[in-house]
């Protein structure tokens, strides 16, 4: 291999704002900022969605509406529609 043509791997502090949960993992990604976590430095990155706060992967499901875009649209509109 070439040398210094690779990022560096190190690890990096992720937040998930969303569910306020921290993860350690090794990642490339950059960061300017820093935060401590157990007693040591790493790069700091805030997410706003991860595995910890997911509907997927937390089994919380969102209510959702069971009618369509073009059904709430003509409901909306009826009054409008000239063919009734």
């Amino acid at each position: 291999m070439r040398d210094h043509i690779h990022p560096e791997y190190r690890e990096v502090l992720f937040h998930d704002t969303n569910a306020n949960a921290f993860f350690v993992i090794g990642s490339t990604l950059n960061s300017d900022q820093t935060r401590e976590h157990e007693g040591k430095i790493y790069p700091y990155v805030s997410l706003d969605i991860s595995s910890a706060s997911h509907p997927f992967y937390t089994g919380e499901q969102r209510q959702t509406s069971n009618e369509g875009r073009v059904a709430n649209f003509n409901k909306r509109f009826a009054r409008f529609n000239r063919s009734h």
